[in-house]
Parts: structure tokens; sequence; C-alpha cells
């Protein structure tokens, strides 16, 4: 696994635009102070040894030297040794709706932008516990199993879109199906289903699969993305938005009662989203009442530095500046090879 030791150190690359802007704004004056002094390509004759790309060379040879030294003092890691650890935790398994409906927009900014920023802030919350990752439309995919490693659950959230899946729909049960096949087998730990849908088109048994997993003691709480009375689904940036073959606009509603359905045949908790944060807040009080127990999780506990590549590029992009004249040497500035 790779990381940072010290991530903080990275908000430095916020100055590596400010040293372009402020290059490129030097060579704009040095411009208008050449031109002061008359035309531009007489006084280039006057000056043979001036290289303008010698100059530019250097500028990027030592903006790459700042970028490797950034990366370098953030401390760059790969983890080198696996070991199996005893932590107080529960399982839960987020299955995300990622159907073109969830891009209506009746949730700011859209449902499905919604619901990662909820679980983005759910997993902030998350210490010992085990978290996983489905995504479903048509078809249901295990998006990342069932882990403790945050920090790639949080990778994978963020690149999540609707062309994912392939196949349109709402396939709730097979979503849930999925789910309880993905926790860890023989755990006593409390396990817990999180759906987020806008239940709209659903296709399958989704009853049927909340009732089979409360009976293996599986909580399946559900989250309606969305409002009752719908919104278009927008396509491309034109204000443009999906119609149906007659030409009229698709509008997308929360299937609300289906989604309680769901949730009380799960044994789960209901609650729609909107533009607070009250369903996030549910969510959390919902899995503090979890029984968490002992259960074993693999962690890296020492990492390797792996610094010593960049430091070296750093010590050779400097000596290259350093030898790089600012201008042309006077013995080869009439040698042209290529002439």
């Amino acid at each position: 696994m790779f990381r940072f030791a010290n991530p903080d150190f990275l908000y430095l690359l916020c100055i590596l635009p400010l040293l372009i802007g402020f290059y490129i704004y030097s060579i704009v004056w040095k411009r208008k102070a050449v031109k002061n002094y008359g035309n531009p390509d007489l006084l280039q004759e006057l000056m043979p040894e001036v290289s303008p790309k010698r100059q530019y060379l250097k500028f990027w040879l030592l903006f790459a030297a700042i970028t490797c030294v950034i990366f370098v003092i953030a401390g760059p890691q790969f983890g080198s040794k696996l070991e199996t650890v005893k932590r107080q935790g529960v399982e839960i398994m987020v299955c995300l709706d990622v159907s073109n409906s969830m891009l209506a927009e009746d949730v700011a900014p859209n449902r499905l932008d919604k619901a990662k920023q909820m679980l983005s802030r759910l997993t902030d919350g998350f210490t010992n516990d085990k978290v996983g990752l489905i995504v479903f439309a048509g078809d249901a995919f295990t998006q990342l199993p069932i882990t403790s490693d945050y920090i790639s659950a949080k990778m994978f959230l963020s690149s999540i879109n609707p062309s994912m899946v392939s196949s349109q729909g709402t396939a709730i049960g097979a979503a849930i199906n999925l789910a309880n096949r993905s926790f860890t087998p023989n755990e006593t730990s409390d396990k817990a289903i999180i759906l987020i849908t806008d239940g709209e088109n659903h296709e399958d048994d989704a009853i049927g699969a909340a009732k089979k997993a409360a009976e293996k003691g599986i909580h399946v709480n559900i989250v309606g993305m969305g409002q009752p009375q719908g919104a278009p689904i927008p396509i491309g940036t034109n204000n443009n938005f999906l119609k149906d073959k007659e030409g009229n606009v698709v509008v997308t509603k929360l299937n609300e009662q289906m989604c309680q359905e769901i949730a009380a045949a799960g044994n789960g908790l209901y609650v729609r989203a909107d533009n607070t944060n009250s369903a996030l807040k549910a969510l959390q009080s919902e899995i503090e009442k979890m029984n968490k127990s002992e259960q074993d999780s693999k962690i890296y506990s020492e990492y390797d530095e792996q610094f010593q590549i960049l430091a070296w590029i750093v010590l050779f992009l400097l000596i290259a500046e350093c030898l790089t004249l600012d201008r042309k040497n006077r013995i080869f500035r009439k040698v042209k090879l290529f002439s």
C-alpha cells in the first residue's frame, strides 16, 4: 500500500501555478522593456549570445526540481509488513444506485453527488469497522470488497458515475443479494446493508431479498434520494434533459413507498436524504446501535521510505540547471549543424 507520511506538505503544490504565473509575467515584462529600447529584431542582432530557449529550459528544470522536492518532503512510503490485528467493529456493505435517474437535481448538487458526499462523511466516522461498496443499476457489481482500508473506499467512491454500469434500471434485489454474499464468513460482529437509491424502475424482488438478509440478522437500511414530485434528468451541460420516444421530458420521482417497504422487510431504517445532514445523522445513530465484536483486520505496520529516487532526480535537475548557461557559447554560437 502506498501512502505519504506527511500528506499536509502536498498543499505546497498550490504554489506551482503561482510560479508559472510569475514566470509568464516576467517574460511579458522583459519583452515590454526591450521594446522601450527599440525594435526587438534589431536588438536581437546586437545581443547574439542571448538565448531565450536556454532561459525557458532553466526555468522548467527548476520547476521540476521544486515539484519533486515537495513530494520528497511529503514522505512517499510503501507498506512492507502486513499484520493481522484484532479490532472491535461492525461490517457494513454500501449499495449505491448509479442509474441515470440519480443525476436528477432535486437534491443539490444532484442525487448521486449528494449520496457520495454523505458516504464520504460517513466513512470519516469509521474507526475499527469494515466497509464494502457495491454499485448497481440494471445489474449489480462489487466495486470494493469489504475492507478496513478507508482511503481506498473513499478513492473508489470518488470515481463512481452512471457509465460504470451499462444496463439501466434499478436492480435493488440483485444488489442486496450480492451484499449478503459479501460479508466476511464466520464473523460475529453485527452486519448491515446501507442501500442508497431513488427506487425508480424497480425490477426484481427487492422485498424478498431484504427478508432473506433479515433472516441472517443483517439489517437493510434504505436512504431515499430525491423528491416524490420528481425532477428531469440532465444530459450534457446545455440544459438538455432526457426525453422519451414521444419527445416529452422524462421526470424521475422518488419511489418512497417501495423504499419504506424494503426497509421494513429488512428490519432496517428508512430515511429520505435532503439538503441537510439529517440522513447522515440518522445513519450514524443506527450504526452506533450495532453490536461491535472482535474481528480480524490486515493492516500495514511497517513502511519503507521511497524518497530516494526522487531525491536523485532533484539532484540531477539542479545540476542540469546550473550547467545550463543563460547565454550561447561564443565559440559554438555560429555552428549550425543542420543548416
